[in-house]
């Protein structure tokens, strides 16, 4: 479903990947591990369109989108939920899940649409009517991944799903997500948290200076010496 071919990407002069290639395949769940400012997060912004790679090339269903603008991205079937969740805090939860639901292909099954991304996080249900910047942050949490939904994407992209949330919600955020990728939504994610990470994905890269070093199944990278003491501390 996705390719992404050597592709080096920088931040003015500052070269942030490097020759970085992986392909993601059709309703599998593919996680991105590495520590903080390695560039997991530029990968999935290069993906969206708001980096543009210098060289190399991202396609996606056999198209190259990496020259493309992002909504023309999101309108082929990409969406993200960006780190920080970035949400319209002065606007309700449902307010903000319409505004996921802008292109039109989406907007004409909004009502549908919305019904289901409400059935996933049944706790959203009841807060419909609430600003967004009063949720909690596991609350805003799964608002920005509903928001995300409501275009209706075939890909899903996730940056730190987990960050600065309890281990309690973390579970239900996670549990949510396998359930969106069983219902035929491939998910490529990026996350600190390895272990978690490499349990709930069927394959992923490790991501280390800026540079793929290895990619495997869940069990072969969870087995590795290498991940086992850098990232596992065991």
């Amino acid at each position: 479903m996705l390719k992404v071919n050597e592709i080096d990407v920088f931040y003015g002069d500052l070269q942030a990947l490097k020759k970085v290639s992986f392909e993601v395949q059709e309703k599998e769940v593919f996680s991105i591990i590495g520590a903080n400012g390695m560039g997991k997060s530029t990968i999935l912004l290069s993906i969206s369109g708001i980096i543009k790679p210098k060289n190399g090339e991202i396609m996606y269903k056999d198209k190259v989108i990496s020259r493309l603008s992002s909504d023309k991205i999101v309108d082929m079937g990409v969406s993200q939920v960006p780190e920080g969740r970035q949400l319209f805090p002065t606007m309700t939860v449902q307010e903000n899940l319409e505004i996921g639901s802008h292109i039109q292909r989406a907007k004409k099954v909004r009502k549908e649409t919305m019904k289901w991304a409400l059935s996933l996080f049944q706790i959203l249900q009841k807060r419909n009517s609430q600003l967004a910047g009063t949720l909690s942050g596991g609350e805003q949490q799964m608002l920005a991944i509903a928001r995300a939904l409501m275009s209706r994407p075939s890909l899903l992209l996730l940056d730190e799903p987990s960050l600065g949330l309890a281990p309690l919600m973390v579970d239900k955020i996670y549990k949510i997500v396998r359930e969106i990728n069983q219902q035929g939504t491939t998910i490529l994610m990026v996350e600190q948290h390895v272990l978690r990470s490499l349990k709930a994905s069927n394959r992923a890269s490790v991501l280390e200076n800026g540079k793929i070093v290895m990619t495997g199944s869940q069990e072969d990278l969870i087995s590795d010496p290498h991940i086992r003491t850098v990232y596992l501390g065991l």
